[in-house]
């Protein structure tokens, strides 16, 4: 609990009605996506740098505790304060888009604009901003860059890391830097904007950020096919991204996944369905587009795809990318879910495919499996039917069994949902000791005394 005079010195910093004690705003703030719960001793909403910079010059004094937060929806436990402490809520007034500059293609955003907001702004100028998450119409662009998110566009565009250009931050210690510049080439002193994206705000208070944009492209288009195995659907992947053809998205849906969409949502599929498979392409000119379809299409006939569709119109595009964007939430007709984001290779997909299976079989458990085929970065969700305390130790170990595969085939333990406190008892499965402590001589040069989101990336 906070001593009394911490918080007279806050309100004083940022106004009574924006440092909060209530037990109402706590719980707000106890929780993210993991739905685990840690209450904070306070909640700050801070107006400006100057106040984030006075805040943490504070807390670093008097080893406090601190979480910078946006919209809590991180999957990982990336936003909650384990020890207590003070909770920096970005949403009220970090939320605006500062400039958007045509000439150079680039953005300069305050860290708590909504992703999707922010990408509906920019195409009204015919700019493109790529990154995609999942969480993107409430995510915010400073969770985005701190969890270096991804999503379904990142087969072509890449992830959140290669839109960051700079970003403005507050240190543990109240100083203020800029990481980065404006400029397309910077190979000035160490890449200090690409150690913070996906630190986890462990190491700063992102206060800024500069983007890179693109020209959004004129047109696009979404394809489906369905295969009654595995292989050949993961066969038709490989095809297509030797073949010249560079897909906007290329998503994987296994038969579990696709049963389960059938009960929650208008969908029908044929029984022997084993994987379908989503694209976007896109381009400038209708002629690339039409080879694009054509050349995919032919793969997927060589590699037996019973069921090819082409969107015609906006509205059958959405309908088709429902079946992706609905996958999750339909999955809770199994129980309760325990979800991993993990990535390999693309190569050795199909063999972590058949290890979830066994890992499956060995539990007991449905695991359905969906996500980026293009990057290897498979959603799997172990379903634990009856969540009680000993089906639920038995999921956990199905969980350290799966991650234990991935090291094997050298895949790494999160794409895109980063490791918080729920994957930090794993790092060891990736990390020696000696890259353990690289890490932890980072975070101790940016904040000696960690008060900034402990226990956060086994740190």
């Amino acid at each position: 609990m906070l001593a009394r005079e911490h918080f007279l010195f806050f309100q004083k910093i940022v106004g009574e009605l924006e440092c909060r004690q209530e037990e109402a705003y706590l719980r707000v703030y106890a929780y993210d996506a993991t739905r685990e719960i840690y209450q904070p001793d306070c909640v700050l909403y801070p107006q400006n740098e100057d106040q984030i910079s006075q805040i943490l010059t504070y807390c670093n004094t008097h080893h406090i505790p601190v979480v910078p937060r946006g919209a809590g929806s991180g999957m990982s436990g990336g936003a909650l304060s384990i020890e207590g402490g003070v909770v920096l809520a970005m949403e009220k007034y970090f939320n605006q888009i500062l400039e958007i500059d045509k000439k150079n293609l680039i953005a300069r955003v305050q860290p708590a604009v909504i992703n999707k907001d922010f990408q509906k702004v920019v195409e009204k100028e015919g700019l493109f901003y790529p990154p995609d998450p999942a969480s993107q119409d409430f995510s915010t662009l400073g969770g985005n860059v701190s969890e270096n998110a991804g999503g379904m566009r990142a087969v072509k565009y890449g992830i959140t890391k290669d839109y960051v250009m700079a970003l403005r931050m507050v240190l543990p210690n109240g100083k203020i830097i800029r990481a980065g510049k404006k400029t397309i080439k910077d190979v000035a002193g160490y890449n200090l904007a690409g150690i913070i994206s996906a630190s986890e705000g462990t190491l700063g208070v992102i206060t800024e950020i500069t983007l890179k944009l693109l020209v959004k492209p004129k047109y696009q288009q979404v394809l489906m096919g369905v295969f009654q195995e595995m292989q050949k659907a993961m066969q038709a992947v490989y095809e297509i991204m030797t073949s010249g053809v560079v897909p906007v998205a290329l998503e994987f849906l296994d038969s579990l996944t696709l049963r389960a969409l059938e009960k929650r949502f208008p969908a029908s599929f044929s029984s022997d369905a084993q994987v379908m498979l989503l694209i976007q392409i896109d381009g400038e000119i209708v002629e690339y587009l039409q080879y694009q379809k054509n050349k995919i299409q032919e793969i997927f006939i060589k590699n037996q795809c019973q069921d090819f569709k082409v969107s015609q119109s906006k509205e059958e595009a959405d309908f088709i990318w429902s079946f992706r964007r609905n996958a999750s939430q339909s999955l809770s007709i199994y129980g309760k879910k325990l979800n991993e984001d993990v990535t390999v290779p693309r190569s050795n997909l199909p063999k972590l495919l058949e290890g979830i299976e066994a890992i499956g079989r060995k539990y007991g458990f449905k695991i359905p499996c969906f996500g980026h085929a293009g990057d290897g970065n498979v959603h799997v969700n172990i379903m634990v039917e009856n969540p009680d305390e000993e089906h639920l130790k038995k999921g956990y170990e199905a969980v350290k069994e799966l991650f234990i595969l991935v090291v094997e085939l050298e895949g790494t333990l999160s794409g895109e949902h980063g490791i918080g406190i729920s994957k930090a008892p794993f790092m060891s499965l990736v990390f020696s000791e000696d890259e353990m402590e690289l890490f932890r001589a980072i975070k101790k040069a940016f904040d000696p005394n960690n008060i900034l989101n402990p226990h956060k990336m086994g740190l």
